[in-house]
């Protein structure tokens, strides 16, 4: 998925001091941290489209603050438990993590989604990612409330 790959650019470049650098991850377990990272991402943008429609993904990137965005608190929880599940972080070590990473990347998304000069990420192009049956997207789910694939 070419949004995945996106974000995991976007979240690998933001790394640094969060995950990185950090001493409780491993090194052998950044890259898989990042993906983490990004695939929980994705799957609450899922749900905001799932649940509130385009409008809340517009909300969110729309161009604002997104460090008060409640929708960015959402997600750094989201991801903190992923983190936590997935690699036995406590949670001081998983929050730490999102804390750093988190608000930078969301706000470095709605940041190139909006800039003109910037094709990486468009809001159309978020929307169809999400959307999209071949990616397990809202019409995924919905193509498997009716048992089509």
């Amino acid at each position: 998925m070419i949004m995945f790959d996106q974000l995991l650019d976007l979240v690998k470049e933001h790394a640094g001091s969060a995950v990185i650098d950090n001493p409780a991850v491993p090194n052998e377990q950044n890259d898989a941290v990042c993906e983490t990272a990004a695939n929980s991402i994705i799957d609450k943008l899922k749900g905001m489209i799932g649940s509130g429609g385009a409008d809340a993904l517009s909300s969110l990137l729309g161009g604002g603050n997104t460090a008060n965005h409640p929708e960015v608190g959402n997600i750094t929880s989201s991801v903190a438990q992923d983190l936590m599940k997935k690699f036995g972080f406590d949670g001081a070590t998983a929050g730490g993590i999102v804390s750093q990473l988190i608000p930078t990347v969301m706000s470095r998304l709605a940041s190139k989604t909006n800039d003109p000069n910037d094709n990486s990420f468009t809001m159309g192009g978020i929307l169809q990612s999400l959307a999209s049956g071949s990616s397990g997207g809202i019409m995924g789910m919905i193509k498997g409330l009716f048992g089509s694939k």
